[in-house]
């Protein structure tokens, strides 16, 4: 008979994800049955550069490849005319998530002494989020959606809820030096959730199926992930106050409408085209936009790491200058990133759109570099609007956005019902550089409004001293001859600051009486 082995069997050995995902479950339950998760200790440090830039990136790489991953297996699966209307859906839901953020992210991230507590901006967050889905349903119900494109709308909507949602929390991470992890849950987010909606489509061929999966995973990610890591890695808040939300909401409404506004400038080709043209129309606009997004993306992952540091230069007045050389130099970076895309879409990109989408892009090629100048000029608009929030003056531009808003009003209206599409992305360049060239006039008197104060403080800092010097001389010289118009000598013998007590003598004595009589003998001469 063969002999038995004595070997234990062989255990099973867990892969890293797996691991990974045992050990954070493990850290989360423990918080949860200890004194809450905002009591846990912090198993991530701060001041991580590297690891903010790589991990920021993959984020909003991530984030931005969401749409239009979406449209090339939309495609693909249910055709040209499907893909549009979930394009549509999409530019809807990313207008609303406008109004879930509210403006308050670079608001937040600036706000280094926390004036407000994150309680403050959590509930912040949560009023507009449901507004946000309020004014979805109410836009689409009166819009008169068919039921499909209905629940299109509604299942992306919710999808972009869960992401102006997040970003409070993800806000709250950068706003202590740890981005790396709010870029972290970003990526994670985008990455399952459009996993979702592509598996689902390719399994079911439904579109509402699909949107309405990409949302359940997003939920999924913030519960488990987002929400948690947010309070075992940052500090525990203060409580909500009431007259602290106020004061934030006040303070953040002028960023919101600027904002919203911006968005609803940059999306009125859309909404004009889906009034007039078929909804394939939105297929090829939202194609040729995506090149020009990288531009906007890129230049996010270079400055959005900096505005923490940013708004530190701006708060030292000594150095106001490295500022203006910090925004000249970025406006820099835009450019060459603009010129970046530019070469490698007239060499390559149009092939490769042409097969990832399956449909022959070479008669835009014009439109595409029309597009890649939007796109630069959007990157600027939003570097600059990020500015002017870390300077303070927020309102000062609500304005601008507004007189825009009356352009964007009659400009797509004229050249697409002339032109059709090359008329939405030629209407897009227009109104998006009369923006671009306000918001630069505007960063400028800032800057001069800023500096004659200054001057004034400095003048008026001169002239309190001058006086105060001049006072203190009539004060001595009152005092000096004071003293020569005495008549007692005696007063002589007591100290001064500069002098020690001592007797002085006789002969010292008769000079002072002589020199006090020579003095009151030409006084009366000269009367």
């Amino acid at each position: 008979m063969p002999a038995h082995s004595n070997k234990q069997p062989r255990q099973h050995k867990q892969n890293f994800i797996a691991k990974l995902a045992n050990q954070w479950f493990d850290r989360v339950v423990g918080a949860m049955k200890g004194d809450g998760l905002s009591a846990a200790e912090a198993a991530y440090a701060p001041h991580r550069t590297t690891r903010d830039f790589i991990w920021n990136t993959a984020g909003s790489a991530a984030w931005a490849l969401v749409f239009p991953v979406m449209t090339m297996v939309s495609t693909q699966v249910v055709g040209v005319e499907q893909a549009g209307m979930i394009s549509m859906a999409f530019i809807v839901a990313l207008l609303l998530m406008f109004i879930g953020n509210f403006g308050t992210r670079a608001y937040q991230v600036s706000d280094l002494s926390e004036e407000h507590s994150f309680a403050d901006y959590q509930v912040s967050r949560w009023i507009t989020c449901i507004a946000m889905l309020v004014v979805g349903w109410l836009y689409c119900s009166i819009r008169g959606y068919d039921s499909e494109m209905f629940n299109i709308s509604m299942g992306v909507i919710l999808f972009k809820f869960v992401d102006a949602l997040a970003d409070v929390y993800e806000g709250r991470l950068q706003q202590v030096d740890k981005l790396y992890l709010g870029g972290l849950s970003q990526t994670i987010r985008s990455v399952i959730a459009v996993l979702a909606f592509c598996i689902v489509m390719l399994i079911t061929h439904n579109s509402v199926v699909s949107c309405y999966a990409m949302a359940i995973a997003a939920v999924v990610t913030f519960v488990v992930i987002t929400w948690p890591l947010t309070l075992m890695e940052t500090p525990k808040s203060k409580g909500f106050s009431l007259p602290s939300f106020m004061q934030l909401f006040k303070a953040t409404a002028p960023l919101f409408v600027a904002i919203f506004l911006f968005n609803v400038i940059e999306n009125t080709p859309k909404f004009v085209m889906e009034g007039s043209l078929a909804y394939d129309n939105q297929l090829y606009y939202n194609a040729l936009y995506f090149p020009a997004q990288m531009i906007l993306i890129g230049a996010q992952l270079v400055y959005k790491p900096l505005l923490l540091r940013m708004t530190g230069v701006w708060q030292d007045a000594a150095k106001r200058r490295k500022f203006d050389l910090l925004i000249v130099g970025l406006m820099g970076v835009i450019v060459g990133i603009t010129a970046a895309v530019w070469a490698v879409m007239a060499w390559v990109g149009l092939p490769v759109m042409s097969f990832l989408y399956g449909v022959d892009f070479e008669p835009y090629r014009g439109l595409l570099y029309v597009m890649l100048a939007c796109g630069g000029v959007t990157a600027a608009i939003d570097f600059l609007y990020q500015v002017i929030t870390i300077m303070r003056r927020q309102r000062d531009v609500t304005t601008l956005y507004l007189v825009t808003f009356g352009f964007s009003l009659f400009v797509p209206l004229l050249l697409v019902s002339f032109a059709g599409l090359s008329g939405a992305v030629l209407s897009y360049l227009i109104v998006e550089s009369i923006l671009l060239v306000l918001l630069t006039w505007e960063y400028f008197r800032i800057r001069r409004d800023l500096s004659r104060e200054g001057q004034v403080r400095a003048y008026s800092s001169a002239a309190d001293a001058s006086r105060h010097g001049s006072h203190a001389e009539h004060t001595e010289r009152t005092m000096f001859l004071a003293r020569d118009d005495a008549d007692n000598p005696e007063q002589e013998d007591e100290p001064t600051d500069l002098q020690p007590k001592r007797r002085k003598r006789p002969s010292e004595l008769r000079a002072e009486r002589e020199h006090r009589k020579e003095v009151l003998d030409r006084r009366l001469h000269r009367h």
